[in-house]
C-alpha cells in the first residue's frame, strides 16, 4: 500500500492551563494554524520517501533528533531559574511529544494511513469537546468526526487490533501534548520550552531508531532527507502551533487540527500521485466547513 505518513504537529489547550486571547480566534492564530499544518503534511508526504530506507522508528528518530538540534540552536533556551515543576512540564511535554509519534508510527506500519489518522485525531477531538462551552462548539466537533471519519472511510476493513490500538495511543498522547504543550507555552519564555521538549523527545526517539535503522541512518541521502522533513513536520509546524496557542480559544484551536488529515491526503496527492476519490473531497469539504464555523463560533 502507498500511502503518506502523517505526522502530528498540532497543539491546544483546555481552559484551565491556558489564557486565552479576549474574544475568538484571531486571523492571525488561524493562519500560524494552517501554515503549520501545511508545512507539516507535505514534510509527510516525504517522509514516506524515506521509510523504506530507514524505517518507522528510525525516521522519527530522525526527524525528531534534527528537529531538537535545530531549535536548541535557534531558541538557546536559558536553563537557569526555573523550578522542579517547570522542568516537569517540560520533561512531560517532551514524552508526550516523543511518544505521540513512535506510537503513530507504529500504528502505520499496521493500518492504512486513512483509518490511523481518524483514530489519532479522536484525542484533540475528545479535547475540543471537553473544553467547548457552547452547544455550537459540540455541533462543528461532530462535523469535523465525520469528516475525518469519511477521510479514512476506505481502510477500514483492513484494520488490525495492534494498528488500532497504536492509533488510539497516538491520539491520547496527542491531547497530552496538547495540554503540557499550553502549560510549557505559560513557563517557558519565546520557544524555549518547545526546544527542551524536544531534545527529551529525541534521547527516547533515538536510541529505538538506532536500534532498529542502525548505519542506515548516517547515509548522506538518509541524512539530507531526515534534515528536510525534520524542518518541515516539526521546527515550522510545533514553532507555528506554539506561537498559535497564546492567540486563539481551546476549542477553536482543537477543531483546526482537524485539518490534518484534509492536509495529508492533498499532500499524497501532488507529492505521492495519491488520487483524491469523491468520499475523500467531501471529507476535506466538511472538515474545512467544521473549522470555519468553529473560528466563527467562537469570536461571536
Amino acid at each position: 500500500m502507498t500511502s503518506t505518513v502523517h505526522e502530528s504537529p498540532a497543539a491546544t489547550a483546555a481552559p484551565v492551563v491556558l489564557r486565552h486571547a479576549a474574544g475568538g480566534g484571531t486571523l492571525g492564530g488561524v493562519g500560524l494554524v494552517l501554515a503549520g499544518a501545511v508545512s507539516g503534511q507535505f514534510g509527510s508526504a516525504f517522509a514516506a520517501l524515506l521509510f523504506p530506507r530507514a524505517g518507522a522508528l528510525g525516521t522519527v528518530a530522525l526527524r525528531v533528533t534534527f528537529a531538537a538540534v535545530l531549535l536548541l540552536i535557534v531558541a538557546r533556551p536559558r536553563l537557569r531559574g526555573y523550578s522542579r515543576a517547570d522542568w516537569a512540564v517540560a520533561g512531560g511535554f517532551g514524552l508526550a511529544l516523543g511518544g505521540m509519534n513512535i506510537l503513530f508510527y507504529q500504528a502505520i506500519d499496521r493500518i492504512p494511513l486513512g483509518a490511523a489518522v481518524t483514530l489519532e485525531v479522536l484525542g484533540p477531538l475528545l479535547l475540543s469537546v471537553a473544553a467547548a462551552r457552547r452547544a455550537a462548539s459540540l455541533l462543528w466537533a461532530g462535523l469535523a468526526l465525520a469528516g475525518v471519519y469519511l477521510l479514512g472511510l476506505d481502510g477500514f476493513g483492513r484494520l488490525d487490533i495492534a494498528g488500532a490500538g497504536f492509533a488510539l495511543g497516538a491520539g491520547a498522547m496527542w491531547a497530552a501534548y496538547i495540554v503540557l504543550g499550553a502549560r510549557a507555552g505559560a513557563r517557558f519564555p519565546r520557544l524555549d520550552g518547545l526546544a527542551v521538549a524536544m531534545a527529551v523527545a529525541a534521547l527516547v526517539s533515538l536510541p529505538l531508531g538506532i536500534g532498529t535503522a542502525g548505519g542506515a541512518l548516517l547515509e548522506p541521502g538518509v541524512l539530507a532527507l531526515g534534515l528536510a522533513i525534520a524542518v518541515m513536520s516539526s521546527g515550522v509546524p510545533y514553532a507555528l502551533e506554539l506561537l498559535a496557542l497564546r492567540r486563539l480559544p481551546a476549542a477553536t484551536f482543537a477543531v483546526l487540527t482537524c485539518l490534518a488529515p484534509a492536509f495529508a491526503a492533498l499532500a499524497g496527492y501532488l507529492v505521492l500521485d495519491q488520487e483524491l476519490s469523491l468520499a475523500q473531497g467531501g471529507a476535506i469539504a466538511l472538515v474545512a466547513t467544521a473549522c470555519a464555523g468553529a473560528v466563527w463560533t467562537g469570536r461571536r
